[in-house]
């Protein structure tokens, strides 16, 4: 199926999928959908596993359930006990007891692998629920022809329409949506900028759906044209959101240790090191908690009504000698004062950790319209990152900061929201590669500063600035392009026409009184 066809099934399940949510709030229908296409993903990947039991056991590997178990775990497929599995429940769909039936599938999966335990949705049964909805949901998720003759590309597409849901659902919730979905163009600029590595780790400590990983994995497999087989490893502290993480890594056929816990308080991976690290953290939190005496508050502590920098020190904090991150924060970190942030930020550039700073545009978020940038941070400038991949070296970018300045790009999708687009998004990756590539990687002065996009600067301009890291103080301005008119031609030209307007003012004074005077007003 081409990506075409792909988008066009998208949009018709989901026109479909929210005709059926009737008065229900986009937040609760949700994991009623969700839960539902996850549950057809596993039931069909299991399915796909059956002309082997029969070639092994015969045909009735139903009953030889420890054995089949095994060959689940042997093929990394989920076991989907006899009453969860999709034919068994579509044909139930018209029943009043469907809501119950879906219930205990879940609950049974859960019981058989232990990876999903308390992942999947389990209230179908709820009176509020309409039964014959779900029932007619239940249809419209399993007429999607899944199977494609073995080829197991049914699975990828359940995979893109989860990942659409995610993003329709967080449009549809509006500011709750930003919480556990990173629009797709901003974690698409974030990947191309690092560039993520086969065999790397990657990290996440405030993961939402898990958006960054997918992409992650579909970068290397679009550049390297493999599996990625990166180390994931993500934090959630939204219980429900970690239970979408989870699903959707799931149904991507992503290995990934998801751990759910406050990051700050309870980091559940205290002792990791990685490669890469993608993160949109909630901006301007003021209600969360830390302990002081915390190794991470390195570069100073971090105020009590902003986690920014505390957000900033924690991914600094789990960066291996090589590793490089992308985080997403709020305008305001770039250039603020209050309390110990404009100290923490002197201290990180005089340390040598910011390696780019990008402005983005407006309205690219579905939870806020507060201006964001982009923070891209590395562990060591001076001499290349070996966990880039392939032995990759950078060039020396000590004390020089990078500055791109994206506020005038972007394309408006709908009429509140705009999305980066796919040029825009190059251009931007190959601007950063280019600035940070070692000469005999790219032509000497391949990089170029260009007026009103991106600049290098030196760590002494930016002392000079204190500290401040907004692209605009540092990029110069683009200036119009003249016109082959000289000063004289031009001043009578501009003449001519201040002529004429007058003219044409005047003119219509002269209108505007004689109307007056027909209808006995004299000025």
């Amino acid at each position: 199926m081409t990506n075409d066809k792909i988008n066009e099934l998208e949009k018709t399940l989901w026109q479909a999928a929210d005709k059926l949510r009737n008065n229900m709030d986009a937040a609760e229908y949700k994991h009623v959908v969700l839960g539902l296409i996850f549950l057809k993903y596993i039931a069909d990947a299991f399915d796909e596993l059956e002309p082997m039991f029969e070639e092994e056991i015969g045909p009735k590997w139903e009953n030889e359930a420890a054995f089949v178990k095994d060959i689940c775990l042997s093929e990394r497929v989920f076991y989907v006990p006899p009453s969860a599995r999709w034919k068994y429940l579509q044909g139930r769909a018209k029943l009043p007891t469907i809501g119950k039936d879906i219930d205990e599938a879940m609950d049974s999966i859960e019981k058989d692998n232990a990876s999903l335990k308390g992942v999947l949705p389990k209230d179908y049964a709820r009176p509020a629920l309409d039964k014959q909805r779900l029932g007619e949901l239940i249809d419209l998720i399993g007429s999607i022809s899944l199977s494609n003759n073995g080829s197991g590309k049914g699975k990828d597409i359940l995979g893109f329409v989860f990942e659409y849901f995610l993003g329709q659902f967080a449009d549809a919730e509006g500011k709750r949506g930003g919480q556990f979905y990173t629009p797709q163009s901003i974690v698409n600029l974030l990947v191309e900028v690092l560039a993520p590595a086969a065999e790397k780790r990657v990290y996440d400590g405030c993961c939402g759906s898990g958006g960054m990983f997918v992409q992650s994995e579909r970068f290397i497999e679009l550049h390297e044209h493999r599996r990625g087989k990166i180390s994931i490893f993500g934090q959630e502290s939204n219980s429900t959101t970690y239970r979408l993480a989870k699903m959707n890594l799931s149904i991507r056929g992503i290995d990934a240790n998801i751990e759910l816990g406050d990051t700050f308080m309870n980091d559940r991976f205290p002792d990791l090191k990685v490669d890469f690290i993608l993160a949109n953290p909630p901006f301007n939190v003021s209600d969360y908690s830390i302990r002081k005496d915390d190794h991470r508050w390195k570069y100073g502590l971090p105020p009590s009504g902003n986690a920014n920098y505390a957000w900033l020190q924690h991914f600094i904090s789990k960066l291996a000698p090589g590793g490089t991150a992308g985080i997403v924060l709020a305008n305001g970190s770039m250039s603020s004062d209050i309390s110990t942030e404009g100290e923490i930020r002197k201290n990180l550039i005089e340390n040598d950790l910011v390696d780019c700073m990008v402005a983005l545009p407006a309205q690219l978020f579905y939870n806020t319209q507060i201006p964001a940038c982009l923070w891209f941070l590395a562990r060591n400038k001076s001499n290349g990152n070996p966990s880039a991949g392939s032995g990759q070296r950078f060039r020396n970018r000590s004390n020089e900061i990078l500055f791109i300045d994206a506020r005038e790009m972007g394309a408006m999708i709908s009429r509140r929201q705009k999305e980066l687009t796919e040029k825009e998004i190059e251009r931007i990756g190959e601007t950063y590669h280019n600035w940070r590539a070692s000469t005999s990687s790219a032509p000497p002065g391949q990089y170029k500063d260009v007026p009103g996009f991106c600049q290098a600067i030196s760590i002494q301009e930016i002392r000079k600035n204190n500290y401040i890291l907004t692209p605009g103080r540092y990029i110069d301005f683009k200036h119009e392009q003249e016109d082959d008119e000289t000063f004289d031609e031009k001043m009578k030209s501009l003449t001519a026409s201040l002529k004429d307007q007058m003219r044409k003012a005047s003119s219509l004074d002269e209108t505007i009184r004689n109307n007056l005077e027909k209808i006995g007003y004299k000025m």
